[in-house]
């Protein structure tokens, strides 16, 4: 999205009423008192939970903090304290929002299916005064499609607010997977605590990342744990789907997925994509170009039969430094584009050291950077900047280079990711702009091919080219003085619907 693009856009969300979203109102809100005759007791808050739901959100509030009293919570299943996954947690006076699901819950609860029935918000009160009255209300959301999946916005609330781009990694490994690192004494590899990765990202400076363990869901608790603490660092949930026929992230899904490509319930990639399709998710191909064999066991990309591309939103176009291999994933991605498609362009590290190893080097979290055009900081607004194409990479993985591009036909303006009407002799005016070191050059491309008259050595370059009405697609990238590729961004589309 254009820098001016985004101007209008902010103008107009600063005059628009700010919408109410559906999550905000919950499903149930419990209400009770308790005076000084609770003291040292235990109260049973019950509540039915239907059948179809996937996850369970509570808020609770409560009125005699003036009067140091004090209400601790927990919660149980329809087993209460007998079954199997009956007591899910106790969180005494810590947490006054928590969450439960068969992926995740939130530190002091555990994860478990979420049975339906009778389920129990049990109130501990360690101290009331025996003159003192208290109220509470409990508000219960219900999370049942894969929109809500990974919790309402009280439990999720943008880090911040304001639109702007984003910087991020799409890409990472933790213990969870194969991530690992030297041990706290040096003495031996172990596998890499996940909180190790979020500090490297810190330390990067980056607004967000997404953890893609290898087919599993086992570090969402984590995040959940994670995410409070690390109040600037927005963390996605995703994971790496890993076949013998190549690897994609998936992210924004907290649900189990069947990843087993050739088998009996999973046939080819097609069949997985379209399973994934209704989970409001991000699927993005991944190092494409990479070899498959032992070198690199099922990391290229060789789906057969071919995936229909209409259920791929995004492609790994650099993976770590391979933007200036012969591995690297942008002609793949061009490839795509030229057939008609319209998938975005993303970086990713592929970081399994967030520690770095001597004896075995990796590449750093945020190297490449995703820089990602979004209404606010959140698992949302990322997502949509991302299916929506305002997205540049930042191959090298700095804190403030920048580059933008904005096509215009009269008053029509299009950024990144949009679409503008070029109808035959129509005159089509394009501006490119870069942050970027000394002595870089700044390309504007039609269809994969720099345009004559479109590089420059400054910080702008702009250009013009006859609408014949038919589709392109126009990019912008910058390049350093020896010619390594620095900046990539995703197109403007000319009379190019979505196939």
């Amino acid at each position: 999205m254009s820098l001016r693009i985004a101007a209008f856009a902010l103008a107009a969300l600063l005059l628009a009423p700010v919408p109410t979203r559906a999550q905000d109102k919950s499903d149930l809100t419990l209400h009770g008192e308790i005076t000084g005759k609770d003291n040292h007791t235990y109260k049973n808050v019950t509540f039915d939970v239907p059948a179809g739901v996937t996850r369970i959100t509570i808020a609770f509030e409560a009125t005699g903090k003036e009067d140091h009293t004090t209400i601790d919570l927990g919660l149980l299943g329809p087993d209460g304290f007998k079954g199997q996954d009956g007591f899910r947690g106790w969180a005494g006076g810590s947490k006054r929002v928590f969450t439960v699901s068969a992926s995740d819950a939130t530190a002091a609860f555990l994860p478990g299916a979420i049975r339906p029935g009778k389920w129990t918000l049990l109130l501990g009160i360690p101290n009331i005064r025996a003159s003192a009255h208290a109220s509470y209300t409990a508000k219960v959301w219900f999370s049942r499609d894969a929109a809500t999946a990974w919790g309402p916005d009280v439990l999720n609330p943008p880090l911040r607010k304001e639109p702007g781009w984003y910087r991020g990694d799409l890409h990472m490994h933790t213990a969870h997977s194969d991530g690992s690192c030297l041990s706290q004494g040096n003495h031996v590899k172990v596998p890499c605590p996940l909180f190790l990765t979020v500090e490297s990202a810190v330390k990067r400076k980056l607004d967000f990342i997404a953890i893609t363990d290898h087919n599993t869901s086992s570090h969402l608790s984590d995040i959940r744990e994670l995410q409070p603490y690390f109040d600037n660092l927005l963390l996605i949930p995703g994971r790496e789907l890993t076949t013998f026929q190549g690897h994609a992230n998936l992210w924004g899904v907290p649900t189990s997925v069947d990843f087993r490509v050739g088998s009996k319930t999973v046939p080819d990639w097609n069949a997985l994509l379209k399973s994934v399709a209704p989970l409001h998710g991000v699927v993005s191909i991944n190092h494409a170009v990479r070899p498959s064999g032992e070198e690199c066991m099922g990391c290229g990309w060789t789906a057969t039969p071919p995936v229909d591309m209409h259920l791929v939103q995004a492609i790994e176009a650099v993976n770590g430094t391979d933007s200036v291999r012969p591995d690297s994933g942008i002609p793949f991605w061009e490839k795509q584009l030229a057939q008609g498609f319209r998938p975005t362009a993303v970086g990713g590290s592929d970081n399994h050291r967030a520690v770095p190893m001597l004896t075995e080097p990796d590449i750093p979290v945020g190297t490449p950077t995703t820089v990602v055009h979004a209404t606010e900081l959140s698992m949302l607004a990322i997502l949509d900047g991302i299916r929506g194409g305002h997205v540049f990479i930042d191959t090298e993985g700095t804190p403030d280079r920048m580059i933008d591009l904005e096509a215009s036909v009269g008053s029509s303006k299009a950024g990144m990711g949009d679409e503008l009407a070029a109808a035959p002799g129509n005159d089509v005016q394009v501006q490119a702009s870069m942050k970027a070191p000394a002595g870089s050059k700044l390309v504007i491309l039609l269809d994969g091919k720099p345009l004559p008259n479109a590089t420059a050595d400054g910080a702008t370059v702009a250009t013009h080219l006859a609408g014949d009405g038919k589709p392109h697609w126009l990019r912008a990238e910058a390049r350093a003085s020896d010619g390594r590729l620095l900046l990539l961004g995703n197109p403007v589309y000319l009379n190019r619907p979505q196939r």
